[in-house]
């Protein structure tokens, strides 16, 4: 399998710095298909991250790690704990035509929760084109870190996958329309909610996607 591509900047000593200094954060590696026909959609979660980071700052705070993919590249940014940093590097990424590499996103997060622990993965996709059997073998290796997936559309195919996904690793799945703004926002408030706080913090949410999120866990 082919290495991922890792991005840091100079000033990733800072952050290392920041880390050591206050290391009881939420870390949440969030992934996302950056395949052509997710244009729309990535534009719209560009916006809603610092929602994602807002509902959490009660809490003890996030730290989130941008990965997506497009084209024939993987991509891993460095950890950031600002919205407005994370949407930054969202928007000057542009989508392109390639197949899902959903199997490296995982292969990845493992990786990252190996050296430190990581609290969710949240994966929003509208395909799957790789081999079920291998995903569930790559799900069942990542340490008891649960995945939240988020699929827009209603393909039956790519949703029995997530579910399934979901399920070996006690996280989430949920659909959502292109045009559901709110509920995607929803979602990502509740996920970051628990990796910073756990179900106790999930469960404080009291909203709608936060029940949903907590039913399927619980399973």
């Amino acid at each position: 399998m082919t290495s991922i591509t890792h991005v840091v900047p100079a000033r990733a000593h800072l952050d290392a710095f920041f880390e050591r200094v206050n290391p009881a954060r939420g870390r949440l590696v969030f992934a996302l298909d950056a395949t052509a026909s997710r244009q729309p959609t990535w534009d719209t979660a560009a916006a809603l991250t610092s929602e994602m980071f807002d509902a959490v700052a009660a809490t003890g705070g996030l730290d989130a790690q941008l990965v997506y993919f497009g084209g024939d590249q993987c991509v891993a940014w460095r950890w950031l704990s600002d919205a407005k940093a994370l949407s930054a590097t969202m928007r000057g990424v542009m989508c392109q035509a390639g197949y899902t590499q959903i199997g490296r996103v995982l292969d990845h997060a493992r990786k990252e929760n190996a050296r430190e622990r990581v609290n969710a993965l949240i994966l929003i996709s509208d395909a799957c084109e790789e081999d079920p059997e291998g995903l569930y073998a790559a799900a069942r290796e990542l340490g008891g870190l649960p995945l939240f997936l988020f699929q827009e559309g209603h393909d039956q195919c790519v949703g029995r996958i997530y579910a399934e996904l979901a399920a070996i690793t006690k996280g989430a799945f949920c659909k959502f329309d292109s045009g559901a703004a709110q509920r995607l926002a929803d979602l990502l408030k509740a996920v970051a909610a628990f990796a910073a706080g756990g179900v106790k913090a999930l469960a404080t949410q009291n909203s709608e996607a936060a029940r949903l999120l907590l039913t399927q866990m619980k399973k």
